[in-house]
């Protein structure tokens, strides 16, 4: 193996590359002439004793013009350079934490305090986004400004792209496929992540104290199920079979609480071959609990508890949005599917009401459908079409159709329903959850019915999944369960659309 270092060898840049820009050809030459002068690009040996946050705690009360003796070494991305002739000035920028944003901190450099060689190699070396170490003396500017005197500096990390200029360059589909640039430049896309990880934490932390015990289970599975939805398909090799992304955590979170888990979890990234738009992703991150001798009211308590916890850590209870304000310390109503379809259209609309009728509801309201469509199908639609978007406080919609969740328990007193329900906030689906369906009996006839669909076509209906059907039928206890999308938990929250909230979200490629 060749043992030199690959700084060491500078190649000319290709026909392709002479093509380039000319700030990144400019850059690209400023490389290669270092290399050629036996100096690294991308050194590994610097290190630094100050994060510039710590220099800004540690001397936050210097009057304009004081010097200390305090020597630091630093080292950030350059955010601005102003040259002149004998005293330079740079902002630079390091990195965020969970606990503060990026921070900057302006650096000086004097002719008489480097020497010309420094000063005129920081002039001729140095462009905007390039990582620099930079040791010194912390002073107060004449303006008041908390700087670094730099007594030496080195380049740390050459940036062969410019910065975006942020209002000229970084639209929103900029901002999503350059995910990078977006961070360094854009304090808000930087605060989403720091906030998403706060959320994550809040739940793993809520749920801990709750007693629930997190765990993993398979991306790759044989069988697609525990959701209605279209799933990715792909093979594996080794095996030689055609194998599905997860669609959902439920088959093998409900085989752990077979196995004897009192309240289980996991969050996790589940895939659908969906469609995509302002509230879906193809890909998206979701949290699933479990407790035994639950229903879905007490996983209705868990999911509250949570989204409060979450609020604390934010300190948001209050919420604008576009329909209008929420308030998270209000009441959380139930509203049965049935009753507010009912109460929306001014006419009692119950399991028995006609298709003939709701199809002529769906066309007075300009409501498309499928004729295939059976009535509970239909009842679906037209809540979300009419109801749903105008419940802006949370509000637990319950008591669904039996078609919505072939994994939810047949209602104890209403024929024709579930014991299951969604959880909208500011007209969105936020969660969902049910009362478990644990009758090893019905729940295979509901998933020959669904097998049956998918033989016939229907691309979201679930397979039999035999192994799941072989641990019900070893027994499992009575339990609740809930479904939470993080991707829309921070939605609420930040009032960013779902591409925002992920971070490097799937989009069509370019061209």
């Amino acid at each position: 193996m060749s043992q030199r270092h690959p700084q060491q060898s500078p190649r000319q840049p290709s026909s392709a590359e002479q093509d380039l820009p000319e700030q990144f050809r400019i850059r690209s030459e400023k490389r290669a002439r270092y290399l050629d002068e036996g100096k690294q690009a991308y050194p590994v040996d610097l290190r630094r004793d100050h994060t510039l946050s710590q220099v800004r705690a540690g001397w936050p009360d210097l009057a304009a013009g004081e010097e200390t003796q305090d020597v630091v070494t630093i080292g950030g991305r350059v955010m601005f350079i102003r040259n002149s002739g004998r005293l330079c000035f740079a902002t630079l920028q390091d990195g965020f934490s969970p606990d503060h944003d990026a921070e900057r901190l302006q650096i000086m450099l004097s002719r008489a305090e480097i020497g010309e060689d420094a000063l005129a190699a920081w002039k001729n070396d140095i462009d905007l986004g390039d990582f620099v170490w930079v040791r010194g003396r912390v002073i107060a500017s004449k303006r008041g400004e908390l700087s670094v005197l730099a007594q030496q500096w080195r380049l740390a990390s050459k940036a062969l792209r410019p910065l975006p200029t942020l209002h000229r360059e970084l639209s929103e589909e900029s901002r999503v496929r350059q995910r990078y640039s977006d961070l360094i430049v854009r304090p808000q896309a930087r605060e989403i992540v720091r906030e998403r990880a706060e959320i994550t934490a809040t739940i793993r932390r809520s749920l801990g104290e709750q007693g629930y015990l997190e765990v993993e289970t398979p991306i790759l599975q044989s069988q697609h199920g525990g959701a209605a939805a279209r799933p990715f398909t792909t093979h594996l090799n080794a095996f030689d079979i055609d194998m599905y992304l997860r669609i959902a955590l439920e088959l093998h979170l409900k085989r752990v609480m077979v196995g004897g888990a009192d309240r289980v979890y996991e969050i996790g990234r589940v895939f659908r071959n969906e469609g995509v738009d302002s509230s879906h992703s193809p890909e998206f991150t979701m949290l699933e609990a479990y407790q035994s001798w639950g229903d879905q009211f007490t996983i209705a308590d868990t999911l509250k508890s949570i989204i409060m916890a979450v609020a604390d850590a934010l300190g948001r209870h209050q919420i604008e949005t576009e329909h209008g304000g929420i308030d998270l310390d209000g009441e959380w109503t139930w509203l049965p599917v049935y009753d507010g379809l009912s109460q929306e259209l001014g006419e009692e609309i119950t399991p028995v009401t006609p298709l003939a009728r709701l199809r002529a509801i769906a066309d007075a309201h300009h409501i498309g459908y499928d004729e295939g469509w059976i009535d509970q199908k239909l009842v679906m639609e037209l809540f979300e079409a009419l109801v749903e978007k105008k419940l802006v406080a949370p509000t637990f919609v319950c008591d669904f159709p039996e078609i919505a969740q072939p994994l939810a328990r047949r209602h104890r007193s209403k024929p024709g329903c579930i014991e299951a329900w969604d959880l909208i906030i500011g007209g969105v689906e936020r969660g969902t959850g049910f009362s478990e369906l644990v009758d090893p009996v019905i729940q295979r006839e509901i998933l020959t019915e669904q097998s049956l669909a998918a033989a016939a076509g229907d691309p979201e209906a679930m397979q039999l999944d035999e192994d799941f059907l072989t641990a019900l039928e070893q027994g499992c206890p009575p339990m609740g369960g809930l479904g939470l999308g993080i991707d829309r938990l921070l939605m609420l929250f930040t009032g960013a659309g779902i591409r925002e909230t992920i971070l490097f979200p799937l989009l069509r490629p370019l061209g």
